[in-house]
């Protein structure tokens, strides 16, 4: 049974924004917030002081509670498995988040999502049930990349990386807007207006989400306070409301990445053209024209992602696992290079507790990336793939032109 929303009073809450919806016996009050609001924390203290509410939700998941909570929590962080598990883009992506997050801090004085950060210490110094309702960042990036396609992808990781070492103040415009929207949205900047697909993956899929989650309960509360962001209102008072799905269907169905069951067909042309081409040379051309285009192969992607290793100042040791790797690429596409030179470069110099601390400063300027093991790592990853890529396709076109010779 569900009831229509209500507004309750916008004094309450020391005018921001709220609207109640009551829905299997269970009443919740969403209160949105601007992320970097000194009157969005006051409301939220004067929400729980109120002792109205017998459990608290915020729009956290469980790594940004954390690192609102714990800033020191990184420094726990197992880089290995972070490497072994593929999660590298969603790290690399948070630590931008971070970033950006710094220069508001810097620029505003007030940390972004103090709020939240308030609402879950008062909790918990209350005794009052904490839920964490928002989905793994990591989980809806890789979501937002699967429905992208390759210019677009660029053209995200572009924006994302632009606003990394962005030195100038964030603009009124987009403080006005993070006041209304998200914080995730505005860290990917205009690009994520723009998107439709993205837009759906970082507030649609998340509205569904959390108010599934709110409807997830265990604690058998009867009150319910839900501090999110003012651009998730709507979208989560409507699903709140009305939607007839169960709560787990909406939640395993919002938290699943499309596995690639097929090699992609960029791969494919690559591996048919290679050894086609080389099969073609040794065939037609005999032994020097097949030892030829083989060497070309070698040279270009060694040589290249030896290159891109370098540029990220990846340690000798590192640099020759991934040009060791990089020929092999195409024909283990689930194992780039850049895994083994960032295997390799954790091994060799091991990120250190201080470096962990110091991440949130490190992630501001390109040469923090640099010196920070933590994010050198990122950047051996990062670079020495883009090299293997580069180094496939010049290769690719040296062969094709030999053989068209």
């Amino acid at each position: 049974m569900t009831d229509s929303s209500l507004p309750a009073s916008a004094a309450e809450y020391a005018n921001q924004p709220v609207i109640e919806v009551q829905r299997d016996g269970v009443h919740y009050t969403l209160l949105g917030t601007a992320h970097v609001s000194k009157a969005s924390i006051d409301a939220v203290n004067a929400a729980i002081d109120s002792g109205r509410f017998d459990a608290v939700a915020v729009e956290l998941d469980e790594q940004r509670h954390k690192a609102l909570t714990h800033p020191d929590a990184l420094a726990q962080l197992d880089l290995v498995k972070v490497i072994r598990d593929k999660k590298v883009a969603p790290f690399a992506a948070n630590l931008a988040l971070a970033a950006y997050q710094r220069r508001l801090a810097e620029q505003l004085g007030i940390e972004p999502g103090a709020e939240l950060k308030a609402a879950a210490t008062e909790a918990s110094a209350r005794g009052l049930s904490l839920q964490l309702i928002d989905r793994d960042v990591g989980i809806t990036f890789r979501r937002i990349l699967q429905g992208l396609g390759f210019w677009d992808r660029a053209k995200l990781i572009g924006s994302v990386g632009g606003g990394l070492f962005a030195r100038d103040e964030v603009s009124e415009a987009d403080i006005e807007r993070l006041k209304e929207g998200d914080m995730l949205e505005s860290s990917f900047g205009d690009f994520a207006r723009d998107t439709p697909t993205l837009f759906a993956s970082l507030i649609d899929e998340r509205d569904q989400y959390m108010a599934a989650k709110l409807r997830e309960r265990s604690d058998g509360a009867k009150q319910v306070l839900a501090v999110v962001g003012a651009g998730h209102l709507k979208g989560m008072s409507h699903y709140l409301a009305d939607d007839q799905r169960t709560p787990q269907a909406v939640v395993d169905a919002l938290v699943q990445i499309k596995q690639k069951r097929n090699i992609p067909w960029i791969t494919l042309t690559l591996m048919t053209l290679i050894i086609g081409g080389i099969a073609w040379g040794y065939y037609h051309g005999g032994r020097d024209l097949g030892r030829d285009l083989l060497l070309q192969w070698v040279a270009w992607t060694c040589g290249l992602t030896a290159i891109g290793a370098l540029l990220a100042g990846a340690n000798p040791l590192s640099l020759l696992a991934g040009a060791v790797a990089a020929p092999f690429k195409p024909f283990r596409p689930g194992l780039p290079s850049g895994m083994f030179s960032a295997l390799a470069e954790v091994r060799l110099r091991k990120p250190a507790y201080p470096d962990f601390l110091a991440l949130r400063d490190d992630t501001q300027t390109l040469r923090g990336w640099y010196r920070n093991k933590v994010t050198r790592v990122v950047l051996v990853f990062m670079l020495t793939n883009l090299g293997t890529i580069a180094g496939e396709w010049m290769a690719g076109a040296r062969i094709l032109g030999k053989l068209l010779h």
